[in-house]
């Protein structure tokens, strides 16, 4: 990359707030307060993102008489529900190719509930006029090199040969082009129902006031300290008081569980994204992207790119960084490098677009599991359900791990808790240095296949045959 082009690109930042552009937001709501004192109820949820507050508005949902108390350590939604691109996906296995490869014998039971879940997200969103931009516009994988265009059509004619390719379409160079406008594409899967795009904030803001509109409890800046038994149930300890509760939900994903063996099973991983100015008319014409799509190129470091409601394009990805130690911190959510990295590979995209400037640069921690996509447990003799892991994929997936966290906690057999992916957990993380010396050989030799062609190294051939990995 030429010296004169990267100051060209990065002048394109130089008035980017390093701030989430979901939560920069007039409209977001005013905290409700701490807790102070004791409270008791029948389930506790701990967590104010997409995973807590699905489970205590299904669990309300499901018996409006029980007694629901969330708790929330900052503000709902100020984590990665409100950082992150907004591709709510029907899948709950992190895409059907590992999907497909974990668990093959039930994949098509796995489509069938991620199409019936993002159906009972869309269906929520309008019963309890949640504002949140819900667009079901479907999301285009594009090929970027020759190889990963004849990858795509060679993984297009497999799935079409197992009977999971229905809503899905194969589209070469032109045809790709013909719906978003990129020199670089040379080819594109489009899914055209199996995910929506919206506004992440307002998700988990619309959540909250549905929550409280069918009496949930929510106490915000409440952080949970301690979990402990307590008679027949749990308690847990927060600053100012305590919280006794029949049955405890955890919805905390890439903070530290409350349950410490789960610990092992996460890694926080650092993600980063750009939003541009609005469009203008003449510069979305350019482009083309009529349908608003979401987009995601098909590399190991991959991107993901869609548009706003005022046509703004959030650029993310590439970058995947994994802190020493896996220590969540406020100080890693701005990245300057990162930040000139995306925005160079912005305008290889979209060169058409040159002069447009971003507004907003953020980043924010994703809960990353072994195998990519969410597992589940209980604790304390099934008082205590957990789910975490969802690897970037949790908008519509967090749904679905709510409704099995409440089926484990109900003690009883159900479609989902019969699962083998519900039943099975990935394998942990080791302790340090060699959780840090795998992850970052592996984004080493991640960025080498990008570079060779596809052609994994012995290192990634091993990690695909041990069922490990680590996806950017």
């Amino acid at each position: 990359m030429a010296p004169g082009a990267m100051s060209r690109w990065t002048r394109s930042l130089s008035e980017a707030r390093p701030a989430s552009y979901w939560l920069d937001d007039p409209g977001r709501p005013d905290p409700e307060p701490a807790l102070t004192g004791a409270e008791t109820c029948d389930l506790l949820v701990v967590g104010g993102g997409y995973s807590g507050l699905w489970t205590a508005l299904i669990a309300k949902e499901r018996d409006p008489a029980r007694d629901v108390v969330l708790v929330e350590g900052r503000e709902v939604g100020w984590a990665a529900s409100g950082r992150n691109g907004g591709f709510c996906a029907a899948s709950l296995t992190h895409g059907l190719p590992n999907g497909l490869t974990r668990w093959p014998d039930e994949i098509h039971k796995l489509e069938e509930l991620g199409a019936r879940n993002l159906d009972a997200i869309e269906e929520t969103v309008a019963r309890h006029s949640i504002d949140c931009d819900f667009e079901r516009s479907g999301e285009i994988d594009v090929a970027t090199e020759p190889y990963q265009a004849w990858e795509l059509k060679d993984w297009y004619e497999e799935i079409r040969a197992k009977g999971l390719a229905d809503g899905i379409e194969y589209l070469d160079a032109d045809a790709v082009r013909e719906q978003v406008n990129s020199p670089t594409f040379q080819a594109g899967l489009y899914d055209r129902r199996g995910v929506a795009m919206l506004h992440p904030a307002r998700l988990a803001w619309g959540l909250k006031r549905a929550c409280l509109g069918l009496g949930v409890r929510v106490y915000e800046h409440t952080p949970a300290l301690t979990l402990k038994p307590y008679g027949t149930g749990m308690a847990v300890r927060t600053p100012y008081g305590r919280i006794r509760a029949r049955a405890v939900a955890l919805g905390t994903n890439v903070f530290p569980s409350l349950v410490r063996r789960v610990r092992s099973y996460t890694v926080p991983v650092y993600d980063y994204a750009l939003m541009t100015e609005p469009l203008t008319a003449d510069q979305l014409a350019s482009i083309g992207w009529k349908n608003r799509q979401g987009l995601g190129d098909s590399a190991n470091q991959f991107h993901y790119f869609r548009l706003s409601a005022d046509n703004r394009i959030l650029w993310g990805g590439y970058d995947a960084v994994y802190p020493y130690g896996g220590r969540v911190r406020a100080e890693y959510d701005d990245r300057p490098e990162t930040y000139a990295k995306l925005a160079g590979h912005f305008f290889t995209c979209f060169p058409q677009l040159e002069g447009v400037r971003f507004t907003h640069a953020w980043g924010g921690a994703i809960d990353t599991c072994s195998r990519f996509s969410a597992f589940f447990g209980t604790a304390y003799t099934g008082k205590v359900a957990y789910a975490a892991g969802y690897t970037g994929l949790g908008v519509g997936a967090t749904r679905f791990g709510a409704e099995v966290m409440l089926d484990l906690l109900a003690g009883e057999r159900t479609e989902l808790t019969e699962l083998e992916m519900v039943r099975r957990k990935p394998l942990p993380f080791p302790p340090e240095p060699f959780a840090w010396t795998g992850i970052a050989l592996t984004k080493w030799s991640l960025a080498r296949a990008d570079a060779r062609g596809g052609r994994r190294n012995l290192w990634l051939r091993t990690m695909d045959r041990l069922g490990l990995g680590f996806d950017s």
